[in-house]
């Protein structure tokens, strides 16, 4: 007798549907994602797997893969089909985020909690959200202002990151550009919270900031992070949010094109670029973070070997920042030896998941003595 297959979760596959993720029904099983993915260069992930087993309604929710995808979109750029398998993905863990699944790993349900509890990840209090403004002399966003900064939970409260967004407070009064933040009411922008399958704490950070950036009379926004990039300027148009937003690169090739800054200081250093997923492929932005490099004086800018459309991920993308990768599967260790092998002295990056990652992979591969890890915005106050 045929032996017919069961769902186990009906309601999850209803949460698929709404989510988005039925568009996997597209898939004709060609195998393109799981050889681009750049998890096949460390272990075994069968993405093409997981959307057949989708297609049959039957997913192991339960399986450890169904935390891998870092969204880095490289399948999705490869995909004949034209597959949005990050969608896919995200409406996966949406599922089992909202069914109570076993399986969430538990550094990702910490960092759930910290952001729905007091909107950051890494679970600081609010109030300690502007020292790193305090001490740098920047002030409250008030109407009138040409740019809100907002600098990311990591850059906010990571001690190791803070120097980037002191940074771009300093190019910006170089500029003589008004700016302000917007203190300690600033929640997380949400985009990782999302794609880790938390979309009801997202909505929630969503509102709450649009809320705060109308009461505020907030037009132009200036971002360090990509993550922040892409949601504030992709994703909160579904919630209400109409915002000019800008990433620092952008932001500063900008300011070197109209002549409010001039980097002027030799940085005579060989210099390789790292391009973030939700910088490059996600967003497109290849040409104005070279530029900028370019204007350094006595900076020399290589190439990696992956590079621009063909980038590799930093492992931090879709919640993975948060979560534990063992020594032997990261991504970012594999770019460090890039880096070297390009002969670089330092590997620029724009964004902080990279910087987080690239610098715990310089330490534990013991290679500080021949690579530092600079942002961008780094380079360029340094040479002001």
């Amino acid at each position: 007798m045929a032996q017919a297959a069961v769902a186990p979760y009906q309601d999850a596959i209803d949460i698929i549907k709404e989510e988005g993720g039925e568009i996997c029904k597209l898939c004709y099983q060609c195998g393109t994602c799981t050889a681009t993915c750049p998890w096949n260069l460390v272990r075994s992930f069968m993405v093409r797997k997981s959307m057949h087993q989708a297609q049959l309604g039957l997913i192991d929710f339960e399986s450890e893969d169904m935390w891998l995808c870092v969204t880095c979109k490289w399948c999705v750029e490869r995909c004949p089909r034209g597959v949005e398998i990050i969608d896919v993905w995200r409406s996966y863990r949406r599922a089992i985020v909202e069914m109570g699944i076993a399986g969430v790993p538990d550094s990702i349900r910490f960092t759930q909690k910290n952001i729905s509890g007091v909107g950051n990840p890494q679970g600081e209090d609010r109030n300690k959200r502007t020292d790193w403004a305090s001490s740098a002399g920047v002030k409250p966003f008030t109407k009138g202002m040409e740019v809100l900064y907002f600098a990311c939970c990591y850059n906010a409260y990571d001690p190791k990151l803070i120097r980037v967004a002191k940074a771009t407070a300093k190019i910006m009064e170089k500029a003589g550009i008004t700016f302000g933040i917007l203190g300690n009411e600033q929640n997380c922008c949400g985009e990782s919270i999302r794609k880790a399958g938390a979309e009801e704490t997202f909505k929630s950070l969503v509102k709450a900031n649009i809320d705060s950036f109308n009461k505020a009379g907030v037009q132009k926004i200036v971002v360090s992070s990509p993550h922040c990039y892409h949601t504030l300027k992709n994703e909160y148009k579904e919630l209400g949010g109409q915002f000019e937003v800008l990433h620092s690169a952008q932001f500063l090739a900008q300011l070197i094109k109209d002549g409010k800054i001039k980097p002027t200081k030799e940085i005579k250093k060989v210099v390789t670029l790292h391009d973030s997923c939700y910088l490059g492929r996600h967003n497109k932005i290849y040409d104005e973070p070279r530029f900028v490099l370019k204007s350094i004086p006595g900076i020399q800018l290589v190439e990696m070997y992956n590079n621009r459309e063909n980038g590799l991920c930093c492992g931090g993308g879709g919640g993975r920042i948060w979560a534990e990768t063992k020594k032997g599967e990261r991504f970012s260790d594999m770019r460090i030896d890039q880096a070297i092998e390009a002969k670089a002295n330092i590997l620029a990056a724009a964004c902080p998941y990279c910087m987080a990652n690239f610098e715990d992979s310089v330490t534990t591969m013991d290679k500080g003595s021949v690579l530092e890890v600079k942002e961008i915005v780094e380079l360029v106050a340094e040479s002001l």
